[in-house]
């Protein structure tokens, strides 16, 4: 043990001493996965990150370092230290791209980015999140994994497995779970799965944060009430995406759509999008208020309202100033 350590030892003078190549500019270069330490070491020689590639070879062997290089996109300087090539290329230091995956977003809007960052048809890698049963591999409550991947900003390595994506999101949604919130589940009478659903519903209506608990508290009352939700976004999943006006002949039109929740009572099967943390906690902690109805007012939020008249009053100033804005040619959205 002691003649390796001086071995060792004498190579690492040896690597200072006959030194790598001059500073330069940055160099990337990929290691395939399963490609053995000569070429890793040929290509490094080749792009002047290295030299003497025999010493920097017999080096790494010493070190145990030339049997535990992994696989991935690097980024060297010129002229680095080989112990530092070493440990990036046995540590695994790969390059890192982020990606974001912004709140409310369904599966379909998730796909494209998914792919751009593992590399992967957008076909297959919308394939794999649409799938029905996709809830059982990745174990959260279904149907299938829309609502379940959270929506937040993340770092992967390029080229990662799109099933390592999905993974690290869902263990973010999972980390939402907290056993006081799961005990807050009990105390509400509701599964994670209507939680998350209705959080997701919450997400896609509401202008902002501020007004989650609000809404959440609106349809905590409907739902206890026994009311159908009346939840455009659900219909509009229902409908296969947004259009610049929801009319009822549109809502008609999906009537024995499960997700319509004009026409069916309850919540729908499953989330209709992906709830950040804002909206899963309203959902948690909706805000006792007395209110049944509300419609989208100025400034993008919202009016509330506790009756039916009051409700109509406050449509009838939304449409009154929807008009104004069509006149002016901006159009607007339903009711």
């Amino acid at each position: 043990m002691r003649f390796v350590g001086l071995v060792a030892a004498m190579l690492g003078l040896l690597a200072v001493a006959c030194g790598p190549p001059p500073a330069g500019g940055p160099v990337e270069l990929t290691v395939p996965d399963g490609a053995g330490f000569r070429s890793v070491v040929d290509s490094l020689d080749s792009r002047g990150v290295i030299g003497a590639p025999a010493l920097f070879t017999l080096y790494a062997r010493v070190r145990g370092a030339d049997r535990q290089v992994r696989s991935g996109r690097y980024r060297f300087e010129t002229g680095v230290e080989w112990k530092e090539i070493l440990d990036a290329l046995t540590e695994g230091r790969v390059l890192t791209r982020s990606v974001t995956i912004p709140e409310g977003w369904t599966l379909g809007q998730m796909a494209p980015r998914i792919a751009e960052i593992s590399g992967s048809p957008p076909d297959s890698v919308l394939t794999l999140l649409s799938g029905d049963s996709a809830h059982l591999r990745f174990r959260v409550p279904g149907p299938g994994l829309e609502g379940y991947l959270f929506p937040d900003t993340y770092r992967f390595a390029e080229g990662v497995a799109p099933e390592r994506v999905v993974a690290t999101m869902v263990e973010a949604y999972n980390g939402f779970w907290t056993p006081t919130r799961r005990a807050r589940l009990d105390s509400l009478g509701m599964t994670e799965r209507e939680v998350t659903t209705l959080a997701s519903i919450v997400q896609a209506e509401a202008g902002n944060m501020e007004e989650m608990p609000l809404i959440a508290g609106v349809y905590h009352n409907r739902l206890e009430a026994g009311w159908r939700l009346e939840a455009d976004p659900t219909v509009l999943y229902a409908l296969g995406g947004p259009r610049e006006r929801l009319l009822f002949a549109a809502i008609d039109s999906v009537a024995d759509h499960p997700y319509n929740t004009y026409r069916q009572a309850g919540l729908p099967p499953g989330p209709i999008g992906a709830p950040g943390a804002a909206a899963l906690s309203a959902a948690l902690e909706p805000a006792e208020v007395p209110y049944m109805f509300f419609v989208a007012g100025p400034d993008g939020g919202h009016v509330f309202s506790t009756t039916l008249a009051e409700h109509n009053r406050a449509v009838a100033e939304y449409r009154r100033r929807r008009a104004g804005a069509a006149n002016r040619g901006s159009g607007g959205t339903r009711p």
